[in-house]
């Protein structure tokens, strides 16, 4: 029997201006917001398999082990660095190493996401939690 479990993800500092949004397996944008200077949160609700994977409409995978979600990033707007003047970053954040002891049926699992790259950019690629993963309810 599945279970299901929340990750709460939250954008520390958002590049204020562009759209945020849970990204599903299919593509599908979610939960579409508006950044500003203030932090972002997004709660995604996941799949916990008899197997002890995650699993979902908002987990994609890559092979027999990896699983990551996506927040998708996009827009266009002023002070961005010369020559970048539309945004279509995705933030790519692994799931596959959350410490088995937090997978809880029921659970809320939160981190803290980087917002910007070293350039100020919106981070994008494969994203590393600023926090360790914690159990929050």
């Amino acid at each position: 029997m599945t279970e299901t479990l929340t990750l709460r993800l939250t954008i520390a500092d958002p590049v204020p201006g562009l759209h945020y949004w849970r990204q599903d397996a299919k593509n599908a944008p979610h939960d579409i917001r508006l950044s500003t200077d203030a932090p972002l949160t997004f709660d995604m609700p996941v799949d916990l398999r008899p197997d002890g994977k995650l699993g979902g409409t908002f987990v994609r995978r890559e092979g027999p082990t990896r699983r990551f979600v996506y927040i998708a990033i996009g827009g266009s707007m002023d002070g961005l660095p010369p020559g970048l003047v539309q945004v279509s970053r995705r933030a790519k954040i692994d799931v596959h190493d959350i410490p088995s002891g937090l997978l809880k049926p029921g659970a809320v699992i939160a981190t803290t996401l980087p917002g910007r790259g070293k350039d100020g950019t919106p981070a994008c690629a494969t994203v590393r939690p600023l926090s360790p993963w914690t159990i929050i309810s």
